[in-house]
């Protein structure tokens, strides 16, 4: 082979080094655009911290920052503005007013309304904690009078066979004591405000342990479903259930009741039924003695004790005898 078709190869080799230093014009454009981004932030949290009168003022200074520097004031541009050098007294509803027109402006002593705040507020916080431990006592002596009753009726032999018919709890409105009838032992008489004689020794036992404690009482008569053949025109179940409460009353009194404790006599008729279910159940059929506490007292004197008597019932709100027509037949039976 000829030496002329030879021809020689040639490898470049580039060695690869560090760059150069780079220039630092980057950093002063991002610490521009981090002051303004800064500034930006702080200028949104000035505004929506800001007072709508504030930014009003702020305002009118940048549109006239000389304007009260030709017609007087306490300084260059200053009105009594929000910031000293111009803007409107938004107070003043008209004009502007000179430095020596200004008469001496009232102060308000922050501090001794401070002073004045805690001291009312620690009035009232312990005027509630004194109520709420007066209802506690209250409450205690409530619940100790239950007791009592309960022990009474099962110290005696004759009372204990009725317990099932005697129901005590304690309700927003006191201590509550409910006699219900059963189907072969009712309180009263049929149709009747005439008690029978196991409910008059209950009564009478009951009536001396409400004196125990000094809290008034209201009794309520209540009655079923079950109408009068005269219906409300006549003698009806309003009737006969104050009817009822009153006798209750007269008994509790000859058991040895403070008669003037006794607040108010209520007849409901059927109007509440202990039996939701079944209006004509028996257990409708009772009277309730509420030793009232001493809310549901004050309200009840407030109201001036009275409940509105119209033609559709009879309550009573004061102790009395309530006299009414002989009852008419039954249209349904009543134990």
């Amino acid at each position: 082979m000829s030496d002329d078709t030879q021809q020689p190869i040639i490898i470049k080799r580039i060695k690869k080094g560090g760059g150069g230093a780079h220039g630092g014009a980057w950093k002063i454009a991002y610490a521009d655009f981090v002051t303004a981004m800064m500034a930006f932030f702080l200028m949104m949290w000035l505004l929506g911290s800001t007072a709508k009168g504030d930014l009003q003022g702020i305002a009118d200074f940048f549109q006239n920052p000389l304007r009260v520097s030709l017609h007087g004031g306490s300084g260059s541009g200053d009105s009594s503005s929000v910031i000293q050098g111009g803007g409107e007294d938004l107070t003043r509803s008209l004009g502007q007013v000179k430095q020596g027109d200004i008469e001496g402006r009232s102060t308000i002593n922050l501090d001794a309304a401070k002073g004045r705040q805690p001291e009312s507020y620690e009035f009232d916080v312990a005027a509630a904690a004194a109520e709420r431990e007066a209802e506690m006592r209250e409450r205690g002596r409530l619940l100790d009078l239950k007791g009592k009753i309960e022990a009474i009726i099962e110290a005696n032999s004759k009372l204990r066979t009725f317990k099932n018919q005697i129901l005590i709890d304690v309700t927003s409105e006191g201590l509550r004591i409910q006699l219900v009838d059963e189907q072969n032992r009712p309180m009263f008489n049929s149709a009747s405000s005439e008690l029978q004689p196991y409910t008059r020794e209950l009564l009478r036992a009951i009536g001396g342990a409400l004196n125990d404690v000094p809290n008034r009482l209201s009794l309520s008569g209540h009655t079923d479903a079950a109408p009068f053949s005269g219906g409300d025109r006549g003698f009806s179940n309003w009737e006969l259930s104050a009817n009822r409460a009153n006798a209750s009353r007269r008994e509790l009194i000859l058991g040895g009741l403070d008669a003037s404790k006794v607040m108010r006599v209520v007849g409901l008729a059927d109007t509440i039924p202990l039996n939701r279910d079944d209006p004509f159940d028996q257990t409708n059929r009772r009277i309730s003695i509420i030793v009232l506490n001493k809310r549901t007292e004050e309200a009840i004197r407030s109201d001036g004790g009275s409940l509105k008597v119209d033609s559709s019932g009879a309550m009573l709100t004061a102790p009395g005898a309530i006299n009414g027509a002989e009852p008419a037949p039954l249209v349904a039976p009543r134990n």
